[in-house]
């Protein structure tokens, strides 16, 4: 099962208001483990960073004005998330701006049916709270220390540890893992060639007294097809 960890970052809060997509990360995973494939891209958004959007993930004006623009890039992301679900940490923000942007160029947008949140998973889980993504590496224990910035494939890299934490796919990777380190183990502690045959536990007499037995049965008796080689010459 092919899934993609996406995160965004952008100018601000609505996508409908005059805020643009500035940046896109994306991680693959396959079967619950991540291959090492990802995509990420900058984006001019054409317009001005407003200042607090700045302070969140530190993406200026001037760095992104010779950046691609999202029509330039929108095949390549949507070709490297085909056919995947899509795992996004409070998915109605992201999907409401790449879905504008989509939009804006003539694309099909992203359906709803295709997307984890984690967020609702995280809630469905710890009613309590807190579930922010830092609260969440918080409580499974996962270094978040990297993110004095927020960022599309650092988040997307945080967020897949996250979702497999959540869903409880590391657990079982480790019950699969120490499961078969057992098996391997009995295998090879159990497994032995002896140098020495053991000593046979049929004496000569009981051998003499079953061959005498299996004469008594006939020529089609079903004993003859199972007589070991060294009985061969008990009689027929």
């Amino acid at each position: 099962m092919r899934e993609i960890v996406l995160d965004t970052e952008t100018t601000g809060l609505d996508p409908y208001q005059g805020d643009r997509l500035v940046e896109i990360g994306c991680i693959e995973l396959f079967n619950r483990i991540p291959t090492g494939q990802s995509f990420q891209r900058y984006i001019n958004p054409d317009r001005d960073m407003p200042p607090g959007a700045f302070e969140v993930h530190g993406l200026s004006t001037e760095f992104l004005k010779d950046k691609p623009r999202f029509i330039e890039v929108a095949d390549e992301f949507l070709t490297f998330i085909d056919g995947a679900a899509l795992v996004i940490h409070n998915a109605a923000f992201d999907i409401g701006f790449i879905n504008a942007e989509l939009e804006r160029v003539g694309k099909p947008v992203l359906a709803r049916d295709r997307i984890v949140d984690t967020l609702l998973l995280a809630r469905r889980k710890h009613p309590a709270g807190p579930n922010r993504l830092d609260d969440l590496c918080t409580r499974y224990g996962i270094d978040s220390s990297r993110r004095t910035k927020h960022g599309a494939l650092l988040d997307a890299e945080i967020l897949a540890e996250v979702y497999i934490e959540l869903i409880g796919a590391r657990q079982a990777q480790l019950i699969l893992q120490e499961a078969g380190a057992t098996v391997a183990a009995v295998t090879h502690s159990t497994i032995r060639i002896r140098t020495v045959p053991l000593a046979g536990r049929i004496t000569s007499a009981e051998r003499e007294a079953h061959r005498a037995f299996v004469a008594t049965l006939g020529a089609e008796a079903i004993w003859r097809d199972y007589v070991e080689l060294h009985q061969t010459d008990a009689p027929r």
